[in-house]
């Protein structure tokens, strides 16, 4: 008798939901942002359409397994550029944007070891 395995790729349609928040508790002073990632085929309303949190820093060494990277595994860097990238093209707060590009910047940094 065989064994069936079945793996299924899941396919979804994501985009980003930033939200920015002013002092937040345990916070230094300033605006801080949190990077939502959305399943835009799901719902139109966040927090209905909610995948997880985009994390600040993807790596793929395997000792911090965020939900992103269980999600996305090998194409992770690459799916979190292209979310950051397609946000930074819509977005039109001048502040948003610079976040955005510093995000981006950290995916473009080299682990040191």
């Amino acid at each position: 008798m065989g064994v069936l395995v079945y793996v299924a790729e899941i396919i979804m349609r994501v985009g980003l939901h930033i939200c920015r928040y002013d002092a937040l508790e345990d916070y230094p002073v300033g605006w801080h942002y949190r990077f939502a990632v959305v399943d835009l085929d799901k719902c139109k309303n966040y927090p209905l359409n909610f995948v997880c949190m985009l994390p600040m820093k993807i790596d793929a060494d395997g000792k911090s397994q965020s939900v992103f990277l269980q999600i996305f595994g090998d194409k992770s860097v690459e799916q979190a550029r292209a979310l950051l990238t397609g946000a930074l093209e819509t977005e039109s707060d001048s502040e948003v944007k610079a976040e955005i590009e510093r995000r981006l910047k950290l995916l473009e940094a080299k682990p040191i070891s």
